[in-house]
């Protein structure tokens, strides 16, 4: 049987966690953070509608496609997810996303020749596996195509967390993972230009074409968070969707 004492002394330690000062800014932040507008599949249409023809598109972690992929308006659409997170699973390619590329690279599904117009890149949120998925996207995408992704600009150090599954975290359930590392790491690719939209949770956008700019230096090359704080708007490429927008018109 649990003494007075010890509830009391758990008592104390859930006040402490309720008032302390990470855990009430970051539940601000998160406020916030879900108020942003537009969404990502608004800021996808919107990069469709810029290509002024059929279009084709991919996406990569789909979970329940009521969130996004139901609200793509394309003409073709291909989804992928494992099923993990959501049993249901409708989606065309029930595996992973290093399975469905390495297939469709050998040609056992669709065709080793089809290109997307957009690339939705939404699985695994930790670096080395959005790596591989920026990589691989850049395969299959048109040369006047976009990779879009997905928590590109974690609010906070908690957000940007490796373990989504540590529910104490003030960030709560909320995860961006370490995709912000990857996006990063391709901005410093000369072949590409990038931005990352200030709108729900940080939308990156990744192009062949010279729409944007890319990073020539690298401000933070050990991926600490701190210098990411400090430096989004150059590390980043960070924008409003006013000023992304401009880009287009």
């Amino acid at each position: 049987m649990i003494s007075i004492k010890k509830i009391k002394k758990y008592y104390n330690w859930g006040g402490r966690f309720l008032t302390n000062p990470f855990h009430t800014e970051t539940n601000r932040i998160n406020e916030i953070e879900v108020l942003k507008e537009p969404f990502r599949y608004d800021i996808i249409n919107f990069l469709l509608n810029t290509l002024k023809r059929e279009t084709n598109y991919l996406e990569i972690g789909v979970r329940n496609p009521s969130d996004n992929f139901n609200k793509i308006n394309a003409i073709s659409k291909y989804s992928v997810d494992p099923g993990i997170e959501f049993k249901e699973n409708p989606v065309d390619f029930v595996m992973t996303s290093d399975v469905f590329f390495e297939k469709l690279i050998n040609g056992e599904i669709l065709n080793q020749e089809i290109r997307f117009d957009i690339i939705f890149i939404d699985g695994l949120h930790l670096a080395d596996q959005v790596e591989r998925d920026i990589t691989n996207a850049l395969k299959f995408i048109k040369e006047d195509g976009f990779i879009v992704m997905h928590d590109c600009n974690p609010p906070t150090e908690w957000h940007a967390r490796e373990s989504y599954t540590y529910d104490l975290s003030p960030a709560r359930q909320y995860w961006n993972g370490t995709t912000w590392k990857a996006f990063t790491k391709t901005r410093l690719n000369q072949e590409v230009t990038s931005a990352c939209i200030d709108t729900d949770w940080g939308i990156g956008v990744i192009t062949k074409q010279p729409v944007f700019n890319n990073l020539k230096h690298n401000l933070n090359p050990y991926f600490e968070f701190f210098i990411l704080d400090q430096n989004r708007k150059e590390l980043l490429n960070l924008m409003s969707i006013d000023e992304f927008k401009l880009h287009f018109s």
